[in-house]
């Protein structure tokens, strides 16, 4: 009867022990699927928003003229926020000269055509360094290093994000990923399966500025600890030899 009992508490550790592996693995192919899959790209690019701040510098023939338009004299300066053109509720920033140019809603690359174009009437042969300043990302949750991450990569994708957050931990629910964005001013909330390849095709591969992951725990994150997850086998293990022994010594 002992025996049996001590069977059954090993395969319960065996069988527990095979669950946790299947919810802690990323990026699991469906079964029948082979191991090479392919995903095409969703093609997401940012987009200016209103309140985010641009790091702008313009550069020509005539550096003196040029320098009309820059608060600093360093085209990678991104520390100061005073170097950088705030766009407001409406869209537009105000350059100096130039006034006011509508840029929300266009791309880094479209802005920065924009900009161009309308600095052709004041110096010769402008160029222009454009890229947005605020772009960043909140991971909270069950992740080693929670917090607000920002980046000058308009194309984070929630892996790195993840990433930047070191990791999930060993109690986190890999199967219920929030991921929180706003659009247009209303919220929107989508949940992300970490364990499943069909994430490189989700919309939420590549994150937004602003978005917002949330990792939530296992339910029974207070059982598994990392003390249980190493000392439970250990007991059942002895358990088991006890009951062994016992039985050839009867």
């Amino acid at each position: 009867k002992m025996i049996k009992k001590a069977i059954f508490y090993i395969s319960f550790v065996v069988l527990f022990s095979c669950t946790s592996q299947k919810k802690i693995v990323y990026f699991q192919a469906a079964e029948g699927f082979d191991s090479v899959m392919t995903f095409k790209d969703t093609g997401y690019v940012a987009l200016i928003q209103p309140n985010d701040i641009l790091n702008i510098f313009v550069a020509s023939i005539s550096a003196e003229a040029s320098q009309y338009f820059n608060y600093s004299d360093n085209p990678n300066d991104d520390n100061s926020m005073a170097s950088g053109y705030l766009v407001d509720s409406y869209g537009n920033i105000q350059m100096p000269l130039v006034g006011e140019l509508k840029l929300a809603g266009l791309s880094s690359a479209a802005a920065r055509d924009t900009i161009i174009k309308r600095l052709e009437k004041y110096i010769i042969s402008p160029s222009v360094k454009l890229s947005i300043r605020n772009y960043r990302v909140t991971v909270i949750g069950e992740v080693a290093h929670p917090g607000v991450f920002s980046v000058s990569n308009e194309r984070l994708t929630l892996p790195e994000a993840l990433a930047l957050a070191g990791d999930l931990t060993i109690y986190s629910n890999r199967e219920n990923i929030k991921v929180v964005r706003e659009i247009t001013g209303h919220k929107e909330f989508a949940t992300i399966d970490l364990t499943s390849r069909d994430l490189f095709n989700s919309p939420y591969y590549y994150l937004h500025c602003n978005d917002i992951i949330y990792v939530e725990p296992m339910k029974n994150k207070r059982f598994l600890t990392q003390n249980y997850y190493r000392v439970l086998p250990v007991i059942f293990g002895g358990f088991a030899a006890m009951v062994a022994i016992f039985q050839l010594t009867k």
